[in-house]
């Protein structure tokens, strides 16, 4: 089973999407991203990925309170990303309610957070893995590094990291399809992870594919504009993923 996250990602309090991490090309989808997860919930969602696009960028969380009534109205799991680079943002994050966190820029760059994070937080912490032509991105997306996506993964394996998100930036966003052969090829060389896979998803023949890789590793999906714009639904999106409420 590959669960399905639907996306919220927050900027200036509402719920947008971006096209290749771009915060120029922002569309606004909700005035009320609770609201938009209320939504998700009726139509069958028991996951959410929010990203606080604000904080990605700025280093610090920029929208507790909001994430604090997503987390309230949401009856299934809530995943928090963007920003969360010290021990005290990790701790309000898990103070507002949410299931899980992901770490990205932290946690590649500051082994001991990772270390303390993991002891903290075991099964609860996802590290994120961005992308851009197969070398990781940090700091919002904003630097691209000289080690690749394989590479830090086998290294995320020793460290006790159990989820991986993996997003290939250049597919984020543009509803093109994700990048299979990346993905084969990142769950292939650090099978003990389960990867929670992201961007690029833009029909259901995507969430088929997806789907019939046949990747024991891969967990779960992030679907965003696809959703917002009706390429996917909800409850079809479920249907073809074999979704059945069960965690990833």
């Amino acid at each position: 089973m590959i669960r399905l996250y639907p996306a919220i990602d927050l900027q200036d309090g509402r719920a947008v999407r971006l096209v290749q991490g771009d915060f120029a090309t922002a569309t606004i989808f909700n005035e009320d991203p609770v609201a938009q997860a209320r939504s998700f919930a009726e139509q069958g969602a028991t996951a959410l990925h929010v990203v606080d696009l604000d904080g990605a960028k700025d280093g610090r969380p920029a929208h507790a309170p909001v994430i604090a009534a997503i987390a309230a109205a949401f009856p299934g799991e809530v995943h928090l990303g963007g920003g969360l680079r010290s021990r005290a943002t990790i701790e309000t994050a898990l103070a507002t309610g949410v299931h899980r966190v992901v770490l990205g820029t932290a946690a590649l760059q500051d082994g001991d957070l990772l270390k303390w994070a993991i002891g903290r937080l075991a099964d609860r912490v996802i590290v994120a893995l961005d992308a851009r032509d197969g070398m990781v991105a940090t700091h919002g997306w904003t630097k691209v590094s000289d080690r690749s996506a394989v590479e830090v993964a086998a290294e995320l394996v020793r460290t006790g990291v159990r989820h991986l998100m993996y997003t290939d930036i250049a597919r984020d966003g543009t509803l093109d399809g994700p990048n299979f052969r990346a993905l084969r090829v990142l769950a292939e060389a650090a099978p003990p992870l389960n990867i929670i896979m992201s961007g690029g998803v833009g029909s259901v023949e995507d969430l088929r594919a997806l789907r019939d890789l046949g990747l024991p590793n891969l967990k779960g999906v992030i679907v965003g504009r696809a959703l917002y714009e009706g390429r996917v639904t909800v409850r079809r999106a479920l249907e073809i993923l074999g979704a059945d409420g069960a965690a990833g």
